[in-house]
């Protein structure tokens, strides 16, 4: 990357191993169930988070729709937390391809509180919809990184499970809530139905997720991945490069997070910056810009000018993101970090100047 890029870490580019695993795949027609490595993937994600079975998909996308479409049936409702990147970030597919509704209570920090989702479950009324899925996310992404305990997602599946609803976890960065907690990913998954997690991101394989759970409900999302296009033939070429990442990556996600804990006491002691570090657990942040010394709009362009690319939460949001990956190190860190100093520097008004 010549420039510094903090967006995310799907930027993550495959290793030298994931490169030759990629050209020496052995490979078959997955979409018969004939694709070898395709089925020790599947049969390795399914055992790293503690499942029964599991189906390997092109994106996380396809992976969380695979999960609610394969549990939850035309006419019944979802319930999300109101910042999950199911509900926010996915173009509404539960509702446009599944006919489902979905329901919000507040995210709070990554997890609703279980009388907001208790008052959110439909009594078993003919006039409502029937609540057929609780949807949570670990880590979560709009709530800058923060991770859900086993014991919280316990408490989450008890509930819906007491009134027959079924929970599937967004868990596109599983492992790093896992690293973060220091527990085995199986533990955070043990409570939930169904979870998905990303090989792309802070894994650094080139593409592709997994769905993960009981064979019964992984055999029915393997038919919505076909519905929706996602079946594949010789898959086990970027198969490869997610094995790769399973057994090889888990490991330095710990230098991620601390190369964003060491990013974040940096900007808390930039003037005009707002951030909490005490709240970065895993390798995404969010903060914002003073609005007296600068526009977020304004200092995410200033800053891509000087070469250093950074995103923005839920559009014209005065939050803005940074997250670490294998692409950046710790010199980049103190580089983007010189960066946004200069940047504000001079920029503020005498208000927050006085402050």
């Amino acid at each position: 990357m010549n420039a510094l890029d903090f967006r995310s870490d799907t930027l993550t580019l495959p290793t030298a191993a994931m490169r030759r695993a990629m050209a020496e795949a052995e490979v078959g027609d997955d979409q018969y169930g004939e694709d070898p490595t395709v089925n020790r993937l599947e049969e390795r994600a399914a055992e790293a988070v503690g499942k029964e079975a599991a189906v390997f998909v092109p994106s996380g996308v396809m992976g969380n729709l695979c999960g609610i479409l394969s549990q939850a049936e035309r006419g019944e409702e979802v319930v999300f937390g109101d910042l999950a990147h199911i509900y926010q970030n996915e173009m509404g597919a539960f509702a446009v391809l599944g006919g489902l509704h979905g329901r919000t209570v507040p995210n709070r920090d990554g997890l609703p509180a279980l009388d907001d989702l208790a008052a959110a479950i439909r009594p078993t009324v003919g006039i409502f919809p029937r609540t057929a899925l609780v949807c949570l996310e670990n880590s979560h992404n709009n709530c800058g990184g923060t991770v859900l305990t086993a014991a919280e997602t316990k408490a989450v599946c008890d509930l819906a499970h007491t009134h027959g609803a079924r929970v599937h976890l967004d868990g596109a960065r599983i492992f790093n809530a896992a690293t973060a907690l220091g527990v085995d990913a199986r533990t955070l998954c043990a409570p939930v139905d169904t979870v998905q997690f990303c090989f792309s991101k802070g894994l650094s394989a080139p593409v592709g997720s997994v769905l993960c759970g009981p064979k019964d409900t992984v055999a029915r999302a393997r038919r919505v991945r076909k519905t929706l296009g996602g079946a594949m033939r010789q898959s086990g070429v970027i198969a490869a490069a997610a094995l790769v990442a399973l057994e090889t990556m888990r490991e330095r996600l710990a230098l991620d997070h601390a190369n964003a804990r060491a990013l974040a006491l940096g900007l808390a002691s930039i003037a005009g910056i707002r951030i909490d570090p005490a709240r970065v657990v895993t390798n995404i942040l969010g903060f914002e810009v003073d609005p007296r010394a600068m526009d977020a709009g304004a200092f995410q362009r200033a800053c891509a000018e000087r070469g250093l690319r950074i995103s923005r939460y839920l559009g014209d949001s005065p939050r803005l993101r940074m997250v670490t990956h294998r692409g950046v190190g710790a010199e980049d860190v103190r580089n983007a970090l010189a960066i946004m100093a200069g940047v504000l520097a001079g920029r503020r008004s005498p208000a927050a100047a006085a402050d």
